[in-house]
């Protein structure tokens, strides 16, 4: 059996930009994706803190420290910019691995820098 277990955690982030035009995706400043164990293209969670919305797609990564987290696509029309988000990256586990996932968790500020990082929930 295969588990879809929480592998990594971007935790109340601020959207900085939303593209409606833009092909679709979420851009990410990549250290945040390194922190939180994301890889680019992978598929995501979104989960709006501020109007509730929860929708998926992937991620593109952007520029090193510049703190970026915009929302592209038909995903623009989820956020507004200056919402806080949690972004939650799922990996397929055999079931005897599942016990030691830990998953990344980054907790950032208003400028998404991060704050604070830890392994496990």
């Amino acid at each position: 059996m295969l588990r879809n277990m929480l592998i990594g955690k971007i935790h109340r982030a601020t959207v900085t930009q939303a593209d409606l035009h833009y092909i679709g995706s979420i851009t990410i400043d990549e250290d945040l994706m390194e922190a939180a164990n994301m890889k680019e293209y992978e598929y995501v969670h979104i989960w709006n803190i501020d109007n509730g919305e929860r929708f998926q797609t992937y991620t593109i990564k952007g520029k090193k420290g510049s703190g970026v987290i915009c929302l592209n696509g038909a995903a623009a029309r989820k956020v507004a910019v200056g919402d806080k988000i949690i972004i939650a990256a799922f990996g397929l586990v055999d079931d005897s691995e599942a016990d030691k996932v830990v998953p990344k968790v980054v907790i950032v500020d208003k400028d998404n820098k991060i704050v604070e990082k830890y392994e496990g929930i």
